[in-house]
C-alpha cells in the first residue's frame, strides 16, 4: 500500500563542501507538483533537481546535472520509499569538488531517500464516492461517527429538511456505514454509489 507525507519536510546533507537541501511535500495533482518545485527553487543555487510522482505520472528534472544523476535518482528514492503523491526538491550549491556521476546520482538520490525516511506519513487509502441525505436531527450524531468508519466528508448541501452529503468511503468500510446509516435513520437513508 502506498504513501504519502502529511506535511512538508526538509533534510540536509554536506557532501564534498556541497550542501544539499531537500524539500519534500505532499502533492495531489501534475500542477500541485509543479507548483511547489516553482515555489521552493532558489536560483542562487547551482542546481535545482527535482521529481515528482502523482498516480501513474511521474517527471523528473537533472537541471544541468550530467544526465540521470540527478532527477532519476529523486524519482527512485519516491518509489524505494513507497511513496504516491510526492514532490521532491534537492537544492546544490557547488562547493568546488567534483563528485563524478555516480557521486552525484548518490547524493542525490541519498538527500532525498534520507529526507522521505524521516518525514511523517500515512497511508494512502482508496476510497470510493457516495453521496446520502440525511435530516437536520441526524446530521450531528452522522458527523461525528464519520472519523470512526474512515470516512471522509467531501461536502454538503442544505435544503429545508436535512442536508446532502458528498462522502469518500474505503471500500471495506461500505457495510459498516450503511448499518450506522440504518441505525440513525431507522433504515430511511439510502447509500448511493456516485
Amino acid at each position: 500500500m502506498p504513501f504519502t507525507l502529511l506535511g512538508p519536510c526538509d533534510y540536509r546533507e554536506e557532501i564534498r563542501k556541497s550542501r544539499f537541501i531537500a524539500l519534500a511535500a505532499p502533492v495531489s495533482s501534475a500542477a500541485e507538483a509543479q507548483a511547489f518545485v516553482a515555489a521552493h527553487s532558489d536560483a542562487s543555487a547551482s542546481h535545482n533537481c527535482w521529481a515528482w510522482k502523482v498516480g501513474q505520472q511521474y517527471r523528473f528534472s537533472d537541471d544541468g546535472e550530467p544526465g540521470g544523476t540527478a532527477g532519476r535518482p529523486i524519482l527512485a528514492a519516491i518509489e524505494a520509499q513507497d511513496m504516491d503523491q510526492v514532490a521532491v526538491l534537492v537544492i546544490r550549491f557547488y562547493g568546488g569538488i567534483q563528485l563524478g556521476t555516480g557521486g552525484l546520482a548518490r547524493a542525490y538520490g541519498g538527500s532525498a531517500n534520507k529526507c522521505l525516511q524521516a518525514a511523517p506519513r500515512h497511508e494512502l487509502v482508496t476510497r470510493d464516492h457516495y453521496r446520502c441525505h440525511c435530516l437536520f436531527a441526524e446530521l450531528p450524531l452522522l458527523k461525528a461517527r464519520l472519523s470512526e468508519l474512515d470516512c471522509q466528508l467531501q461536502s454538503e448541501a442544505y435544503d429545508a429538511s436535512g442536508a446532502e452529503l458528498q462522502l469518500a468511503v474505503p471500500p471495506q468500510r461500505v457495510t459498516e456505514l450503511q448499518r450506522l446509516l440504518a441505525d440513525i435513520s431507522r433504515g430511511r437513508i439510502e447509500l448511493q454509489l456516485q
